[in-house]
């Protein structure tokens, strides 16, 4: 089989989506594989590694794509990747579809297997692949929101840790997923007062048991929303339904209720966005001002560290690519249905249900395509 590594071309993606272990792994099974020149050099694994661990360096893009039965990607694909679509390929990558109805329409006409890391299923109805960059984002959005509420960059001149006789910043995670447990943890680190808000009633006992009562548990409803985002200097978006498009949880008028130099980081923007006043951004563009609140909606945060990001998705992506280099996709999800909950387009076909309700589309499921 042939595995196909490209460079990333979002804005500032700097994540590669196989490391010189893996492929060193992928050789010893006797699969070939092509990365792109510097594929992996903003993630400090140059050329000469891969090489070393038995990959081919390509100097084009388009070699890369026209020469993978599987190609590996961290972002959807652009516009200008749009081209390489063809019958026969193997896209692996996160995807998040919900919101993009013409790359959907894209991969749909040129008959790509599509599989998105954000919904490749693991036990208990995990998402192992979405875990890590969860983690990641939900991590990094305090050190984004501490970072944008000093004076220099717009934000109100707080210390989210306050000093003695002066209180601590007061932060608000709308929901208590993988992201909002890992903003937690970092906003708690840091010496801030935490209010997490919740549907799940269940979860939000189980997060008042982990942090020991340090943090604040509110059942999420539009009034206690707006009561908990009204006084918080830093809000973090991570509400999640797996495959739609994010529910609004914040509205504008709540947005606007909120004090000048205030920051709100919109982890769920990948999907759509759960604060009705975010809009996607970049890392060259990172944040914008509504109503005197500072937004930062970045739809690949975890670039920001892609190192520490690579590794960690990687770890988690390679035993699903293993399977798939060595079986080939089909069979690979005929054995695996965990894998086949990752499938997004087939044959022509929509086969995920979540992007179809986004999109109100017609879909057949994934696995009566496979079996």
């Amino acid at each position: 089989m042939i595995v196909s590594v490209p460079r990333e071309l979002k804005d500032q993606e700097t994540r590669v989506a196989l490391t010189p272990s893996g492929v060193r792994s992928l050789a010893d099974q006797g699969h070939t594989v092509f990365v792109e020149t510097d594929a992996g050099a903003l993630s400090a694994f140059p050329d000469a590694e891969f090489v070393a661990a038995g990959a081919t360096i390509l100097d084009t893009a388009q070699e890369v794509w026209d020469r993978a039965d599987i190609l590996l990607k961290v972002k959807e694909p652009i516009e200008s990747e749009y081209e390489n679509f063809r019958p026969g390929l193997t896209l692996f990558t996160y995807l998040h579809l919900a919101p993009l109805p013409e790359l959907t329409a894209r991969l749909r006409e040129n008959r790509v297997t599509a599989i998105a890391y954000e919904t490749v299923t693991g036990p208990r109805n995990a998402l192992p692949l979405l875990t890590p960059m969860s983690e990641v984002a939900g991590r990094l959005a305090v050190q984004v929101g501490a970072s944008y509420l000093q004076k220099g960059n717009g934000g109100r001149g707080m210390l989210l840790g306050g000093v003695p006789g002066v209180p601590p910043g007061r932060v608000c995670i709308l929901g208590g997923g993988i992201v909002g447990t890992n903003a937690c943890k970092m906003a708690l680190g840091l010496g801030a007062d935490v209010t997490i808000v919740d549907l799940n009633l269940d979860r939000l006992r189980e997060l008042d048991d982990i942090f020991g009562g340090r943090v604040k548990t509110l059942a999420s409803n539009p009034y206690n929303v707006a009561r908990a985002v009204q006084h918080s200097d830093l809000v973090i978006g991570g509400v999640l339904i797996p495959g739609k498009s994010a529910p609004r949880v914040l509205t504008a008028e709540m947005v606007s209720a909120m004090q000048p130099g205030s920051v709100i980081v919109d982890v769920a923007i990948d999907q759509g966005g759960c604060i009705e006043t975010a809009h996607p951004t970049s890392h060259s563009d990172p944040s914008y001002v509504v109503d005197g609140v500072i937004h930062y909606c970045v739809t690949n945060m975890p670039a920001a560290v892609p190192n520490t990001s690579t590794l960690a998705l990687t770890n988690a992506t390679f035993p699903f690519v293993a399977q798939l280099a060595n079986y080939g996709a089909l069979q690979a999800m005929k054995a695996n249905p965990h894998l086949a909950n990752g499938l997004n387009t087939y044959d022509g076909e929509l086969t995920c249900e979540a992007v179809a309700l986004s999109q109100d589309m017609q879909w057949t499921p994934a696995l009566e395509l496979v079996s």
